[in-house]
């Protein structure tokens, strides 16, 4: 894939939450998203002692859950760890990972925030802008909203409201589990977001292609702590 650079990378928190602002404006997701074949799964890990991280990118197939393509990087962690600034330090890895891809993914899924997000900006949003591509947050934590525990089954949803506004829902992505964080990130609306998760779901709390992702970065970190 290729990546055309969105901006230079800040390294303090009041330089990123000014970037974050100023980029906010540009997110789109009013978009519906059409027929998708094929999606992106992301997610990091972290070594437990070091300042390294693991970042993976998996492509599966949503007609039968399979895997087409794996790429993961091993970097360097360049900026702190606060809540609601996680994609200015895992963002420049998935970059080099997704500029590994042969072909573009139709989505893109991340265990982070879309819109649901204080500055409306969170990682989904950010990576989507980089890459150009339909993206969304299927976050397993909470960051910010109101809602209403949804069904019990797997697919129930619960709408994730902000000052009344609805940002995203709260998903049951496995029956007994708890729910899951979807919001959109770029070129999707909500009900598409919803429509790539359903589609994708494992029978476990991660949907497929974040599953996988989390499964080879955690992989990539075994083999690198053990170096």
């Amino acid at each position: 894939m290729n990546i055309p650079h969105l901006h230079d990378w800040p390294t303090t928190e009041p330089e990123a939450v000014e970037l974050q602002n100023s980029l906010a404006s540009r997110v789109d997701v009013s978009p519906a998203l059409g027929n998708f074949d094929i999606v992106a799964g992301c997610d990091i890990a972290y070594h437990l002692t070091e300042p390294i991280l693991y970042a993976a990118v998996v492509c599966v197939r949503t007609s039968d859950r399979t895997v087409v393509e794996t790429h993961t990087v091993t970097q360097e962690v360049t900026f702190p760890y606060i809540p609601g600034l996680l994609s200015f330090r895992e963002i420049p890895a998935l970059l080099r990972a997704f500029g590994e891809l042969r072909h573009p993914p139709d989505a893109v899924m991340l265990d982070g925030q879309g819109i649901a997000h204080p500055r409306r900006f969170g990682l989904a949003c950010h990576l989507g802008l980089w890459l150009d591509l339909p993206c969304l947050g299927c976050a397993k934590s909470w960051l910010t909203g109101d809602y209403d525990e949804p069904g019990t089954q797997a697919g129930d949803i619960a709408p994730l409201t902000v000052g009344g506004s609805e940002v995203g829902v709260v998903l049951r992505s496995a029956t007994g589990a708890n729910p899951v964080f979807v919001s959109p990130g770029h070129k999707l609306d909500i009900a598409s977001a919803v429509a790539v998760v359903r589609a994708t779901l494992s029978g476990y709390r991660h949907p497929t292609p974040t599953r996988e992702a989390h499964m080879a970065a955690n992989q990539l970190r075994m083999r690198g702590s053990s170096c």
